[in-house]
């Protein structure tokens, strides 16, 4: 099925021009939900092919890096974009708060070690931009990680921050080098929807478990976490690292143009079942012979 909008409407390759009061959050031409369902459905089962052959090749992977405000849809998102896709070829990792250990090593530490080995996908449910985007919001954070050159939150200056987009920028391009393909989304939700959507989890018992009073107090950090965002895109878009700014306030599209986005970026790495070497074809041959001599 025809997609009814242009994926590169998306796509942020070069930051040096990035507004994100450029980008809606939600579609400017309204399309039916069961079309984009459709939509989803036919991608998804494209995705599903082109993982099995990401895995027989071996040689390559794929980072899918989400990231996004408190009930903008990630997990949802992530759920409906890979469901049935194969399990021993794809592993989510949820980051959240660091814990001690993590703290004593440098904050790349984690999600270095959650990278996808070569032949599958990865998942990253938040990622190393926490720490250009809630850090930054709240600098106070930082005390903890027991830096040589912070001894309180005033000492994270613009070169600070500058030297850890510069690391993201450094490490991304090692893994693009290393084989890795890296897709990274923002699923960009107006402020109004996220209050709406954290009235739903306090009206609706089945969604109870999903409220935490600590996001709604970050609410009042909101501007301040757009105007991270908008920084980080801005420091480490690139061509070998895209972000993908997605419509979130209607939780179908965002869906559908992130399932679309993951098929064609799989389409294009040009992927190939492995060829048989002519000892592997020989056995191939003794194999079926001795299976039809039963």
């Amino acid at each position: 099925m025809t997609m009814p909008f242009n994926s590169s409407t998306f796509t942020i390759t070069d930051g040096r021009r990035f507004k994100l009061a450029d980008h809606p959050t939600e579609l400017r031409e309204h399309i039916d939900k069961d079309d984009l369902k459709k939509l989803l459905a036919e991608d998804r089962e494209k995705i599903i092919d082109l993982q099995e052959k990401l895995y027989a090749e071996g040689r390559r992977s794929l980072l899918l890096i989400f990231q996004a405000m408190d009930a903008a849809g990630k997990d949802s998102a992530i759920d409906h974009v890979l469901s049935g896709v194969n399990p021993q070829g794809c592993a989510v990792t949820s980051f959240k708060q660091p814990g001690r250990e993590e703290l004593a090593h440098d904050f790349l530490w984690r999600h270095a070690k959650a990278t996808p080995a070569r032949g599958m996908i990865g998942v990253h449910n938040r990622s190393h931009y926490e720490e250009v985007v809630v850090v930054k919001v709240h600098p106070e954070y930082l005390i903890g990680q027991r830096l040589p050159d912070i001894a309180s939150p005033k000492d994270a200056d613009e070169a600070f921050w500058e030297r850890r987009y510069a690391a993201i920028r450094a490490w991304e391009e090692h893994l693009v080098h290393s084989g890795t393909t890296i897709m990274k989304f923002f699923l960009h939700m107006g402020k109004a929807e996220q209050k709406k959507r954290f009235l739903e989890r306090i009206d609706e018992p089945r969604k109870n478990w999903k409220f935490s009073i600590g996001d709604v107090q970050e609410r009042a950090h909101f501007d301040g976490y757009m105007k991270a965002y908008e920084e980080a895109i801005r420091a480490t878009a690139a061509l070998h690292a895209p972000w993908f700014v997605v419509p979130a306030d209607e939780q179908w599209e965002s869906r559908a143009i992130v399932g679309r986005l993951v098929r064609e970026r799989l389409e294009r790495m040009s992927l190939e079942w492995p060829v048989l070497t002519a000892e592997e074809k020989a056995d191939l041959a003794k194999a079926e012979r001795l299976l039809k001599a039963e």
